[in-house]
């Protein structure tokens, strides 16, 4: 049988794949004796790098990475919004497990169960208030700190402040240094 009617035309060594990847004879840890050509190096999954074989009297000297670091999907939370967020979580889930207690509490027939009611009602209240807090951090935030662009925008206004202060201590500095430089134009002459 000649190396065409043994692989595909896609397992060929060097053959491009439809995402455009080469594939080598290199073979995957994994992989069955069927899967590759012979003489063909076996790599690491993570680090694709090549596995050493341990032959007599030596011992495999592999590290892999504990973990893979991957890019994030999505921005950070900005700090006030990720706490307003967190504390959101923790008082959904007590009211959660309050409205379980009092279920059970109703079904057994214990004299829990009227104040794990009440507990349950006062729960919800307060979880809704940090959803609605997680929200209105969020919109305070993106109003002060730029996020969002309209005219009614306070951030505009602090970048404009700021840049300002910025320029003037540039111009500080500037007329210090001009001072400080020795035969420059703003030096005093005492001669």
């Amino acid at each position: 049988m000649g190396s065409d009617t043994v692989m595909g035309t896609a397992e060929r060594r060097g053959a491009p794949r439809a995402g455009g990847a080469q594939l080598t004879g290199h073979r995957d840890p994994e992989a069955t004796d069927r899967d590759t050509s012979e003489g063909a190096e076996p790599l690491d999954r993570e680090t694709r790098a090549p596995v050493r074989k341990a032959g007599r009297g030596t011992r495999e000297q592999h590290y892999r990475p504990l973990w893979v670091e991957e890019p994030a999907r999505r921005r950070r939370l900005p700090d006030p919004v990720r706490t307003a967020a967190v504390r959101a979580v923790l008082l959904i889930a007590v009211t959660l497990i309050q409205a379980m207690v009092a279920f059970l509490c109703t079904m057994a027939g214990s004299w829990l169960a009227f104040p794990m009611v009440i507990s349950s009602v006062v729960s919800t209240i307060a979880a809704t208030w940090g959803a609605l807090d997680v929200w209105v951090t969020r919109q305070v935030w993106n109003q002060r700190n730029g996020v969002v662009s309209l005219p009614s925008s306070t951030a505009r206004a602090l970048r404009r402040e700021r840049r300002r202060a910025r320029r003037q201590e540039r111009a500080a500095e500037r007329a210090q240094e001009r001072i400080r430089r020795p035969g420059g134009a703003g030096q005093l002459s005492h001669s």
